[in-house]
């Protein structure tokens, strides 16, 4: 299983990202399988809230799983794109907390500025790299301007530049920095999961009321932008692994 998940006796449901030998990149059934915990989790009263988590030392998620565009030649529907996002594409209303070292980057980055709380490790680095490969972060382009700012959302996701933690708790791309960041989300899970799941759930519906009715209008801008990349030549050179040659023709 690419997309593991188990609940505590604290209620809290934790769930990992194990595709370690590529640093969790996420393939097409990873995207599904999110889709599925985020669904089973929203309708099961014993989860109380849900640590998002990744495998191995070097990443909490590289993105999506390049190879698999490259093979098949398509990325996946924005469908199920948005299903895996949480609170994206299925309503959840319990709180998510990711707990990021390493890369976090492309839409493992889109994953963690979905979560409600982001704890990171100190070496960790994120970014938004999509446009140096001929790529876009959609529902990211929506969300990103409210959690850092429309000028800090632009620099973000126009250059491409990977930030390391210090930079990102600057810009309020995580909440805090912790050595064990696994550690810190527990915690912080623990003590969420101790509150009333009742007036948990409703101050979170109002809270992110405004960018979910966002991502609802704009979702067919987003599919659209998204198949008009794949027309692009850029895109057809990450295909055939041929990455920046798009941009001298």
């Amino acid at each position: 299983m690419t997309v593991r998940s188990e609940r505590n006796d604290d209620g809290i449901l934790v769930v990992t990202l194990d595709r370690p030998q590529v640093m969790n990149a996420l393939d097409v059934p990873s995207k599904e399988r999110l889709g599925e915990i985020w669904t089973e989790a929203s309708i099961t009263p014993e989860v109380r809230a849900i640590v998002l988590r990744g495998a191995g030392e070097k990443a909490f998620c590289a993105g999506s799983d390049i190879k698999e565009i490259r093979r098949t030649g398509s990325m996946v529907s924005t469908e199920t794109l948005m299903r895996a996002i949480p609170g994206v594409g299925v309503e959840l209303d319990k709180p998510v907390i990711a707990a990021l070292h390493g890369f976090t980057v492309g839409f493992g980055l889109t994953l963690a500025i979905h979560c409600d709380f982001r704890v990171a490790a100190p070496s960790s680095r994120m970014g938004f790299p999509e446009v140096q490969h001929g790529m876009l972060s959609g529902v990211s382009a929506i969300t990103l301007p409210g959690i850092v700012g429309e000028p800090a959302a632009l620099d973000l996701m126009l250059t491409g530049r990977l930030i390391d933690a210090e930079e990102a708790l600057r810009l309020g791309l995580v909440h805090r920095l912790a050595d064990d960041p696994f550690e810190a989300a527990i915690a912080i899970a623990k003590q969420l999961a101790s509150n009333s799941p009742r007036a948990v759930a409703l101050t979170k519906q109002l809270v992110l009321a405004e960018r979910k009715r966002r991502i609802r209008e704009i979702a067919p801008e987003i599919d659209r932008a998204r198949l008009a990349v794949t027309d692009s030549d850029e895109y057809a050179d990450v295909v055939k692994n041929k990455p920046g040659t798009g941009r001298a023709r």
